[in-house]
């Protein structure tokens, strides 16, 4: 029954993926008369029931696929029209992400007061220093050049975050701070969360400042390497783990409440620690997953681990169709269908104790979710990956749940912060060392490999089944 509820919403997704990338291939368009047939097709399905519901279900989100990524690409196309050409000129606009770039440079996404676009700005020199020091929400007002957005290389991804040009040659000329509930919210849970985190040293609290809002940018880069290497830059970003520690932080003051108040309670610190964490692609997936999770807990209707997924993604994708291009939002994607797909069958065919078959489990689960994406998008995938996630899952989860409260308490009371504070080292000393030695041992699977492995299983299973079904029909 599970698995039959499922398949409706699976469907869907399917369905709006494949509109996506139609409209991708149709290029930039209103694309009106297709976004009202969507609707008028949607509309019609409260009508008919069965399978023909899912029939019409699918191809309306494939009609407002197309639609949404038809006038997300008219959007990009007529910001670069309006920003294409003239000399330098002053802007204003607000901080749409926490500033980025090599030592010697900076850059951020800015969304511009008029015209209503988001632009790539570049700054050097002391600009850089000036802009670096900013964070998501923050006004600054700018004097630059526009240029088209490069349609290859490093700063072309930029255009899947809804950069409609590049300002260049930029000078800081003044800023503001965050003006808004959300964004001055935001950063001050933010800063509540770093401040308990001052006592560390370096490394330690730029690897602390990943683990809980996926801060990578004071990580040396060879402890990045390692663990991209080892397979745990997962937990550098923000995924559904963090947002539970969050919610197993608050867990005591949420029980006293009633059910509506607690609802409200819960979706409102995800809605904070989301802000917090700058709306990344992970940070979405999770923040949507557990959100369909709290409100079908209380309307009364429980929702299965993938019906959820499928929910949470399908409605992304119809807000954002550039989270396909995402290459975190599709890790997320995977590492979440991984665990709810396969994680138990797997923990009850392992043998040992039941906490290490769970780890295993969850561990070899998320890889095989994740392991498609990483080898369209890089070619291969670390060997030693579920090893390394085995040894520092521990760690990390309990770095994720008392570094988020340490980090609180040691930001509100200095003193606590120190005592704290050997603790959250040891543990991130643990999970880095993880990763250094896996990395160092080497080891990758390419594309071909992956195949002869999938093979191998598939084969092993179906001659397992064969071996289980001949008993069974010689005793009947």
């Amino acid at each position: 029954m599970t698995a039959a509820r499922a398949i409706g919403p699976l469907l869907a997704l399917a369905g709006v993926v494949a509109g996506i990338l139609v409209g991708e291939h149709l290029g930039p368009a209103p694309a009106r008369l297709t976004l009202v047939c969507g609707v008028a097709v949607a509309v019609s399905a409260w009508i008919v029931d069965g399978w023909t519901r899912r029939v019409v279900v699918v191809l309306a989100v494939l009609l407002l696929g197309c639609a949404v990524m038809q006038r997300a690409l008219d959007g990009l196309e007529s910001g670069a029209r309006a920003l294409a050409g003239g000399g330098e000129v002053d802007v204003r606009g607000q901080l749409v992400g926490d500033p980025d770039g090599p030592r010697f440079g900076a850059s951020a996404l800015v969304r511009l007061a008029s015209p209503d676009r988001i632009v790539l700005v570049k700054a050097s020199g002391d600009d850089a220093g000036r802009l670096r020091v900013l964070q998501a929400g923050d006004r600054v007002d700018l004097r630059g050049r526009f240029e088209p957005l490069p349609r290859h290389g490093y700063d072309a991804r930029y255009r899947w975050q809804h950069a409609s040009a590049l300002f260049t040659d930029t000078s800081v000329i003044g800023f503001q701070p965050a003006r808004g509930v959300v964004p001055r919210l935001a950063n001050d849970v933010r800063a509540a969360i770093l401040r308990g985190t001052t006592t560390l040293a370096p490394t330690p609290r730029a690897v602390t400042a990943g683990f809980l809002l996926g801060d990578t940018r004071a990580i040396p880069d060879d402890v990045t390497a390692d663990y991209r290497d080892s397979g745990l830059s997962h937990l550098l970003a923000v995924s559904g783990a963090n947002v539970a520690f969050v919610l197993l932080v608050f867990a005591p003051l949420l029980r006293r409440l009633s059910l509506l108040p607690r609802t409200a309670g819960a979706l409102a610190i995800v809605c904070s620690f989301a802000a917090a964490t700058r709306f990344e692609p992970s940070v979405l997936r999770a923040s949507a997953l557990t959100t369909v999770t709290i409100l079908a807990t209380f309307v009364g209707r429980p929702v299965a681990p993938v019906r959820a997924l499928a929910i949470a993604v399908l409605g992304l994708l119809l807000i954002d169709p550039f989270l396909v291009h995402s290459v975190g939002f599709l890790l997320s994607c995977g590492a979440a269908a991984g665990i709810a797909l396969l994680s138990r069958p797997l923990a009850q065919r392992l043998s040992g104790p039941r906490i290490v078959r769970e780890q295993l489990a969850v561990s070899i689960a998320a890889q095989a979710g994740v392991t498609p994406v990483l080898l369209a998008t890089f070619g291969s995938v670390p060997a030693l990956t579920p090893v390394a996630n085995l040894l520092a899952a521990p760690a990390a989860e309990a770095l994720g749940v008392f570094g988020l409260a340490a980090g609180v308490v040691g930001g509100v009371a200095p003193p606590l912060g120190r005592v704290t504070a050997p603790l959250i080292e040891a543990l991130v000393a643990w999970v880095t060392a993880v990763a250094h030695g896996c990395a160092s041992a080497g080891g990758e699977i390419r594309t071909p490999q992956a195949l002869v492995i999938v093979a191998i299983v598939s084969i092993a299973m179906v001659a397992r089944r064969a071996r289980r079904s001949v008993p069974d029909a010689a005793s009947r």
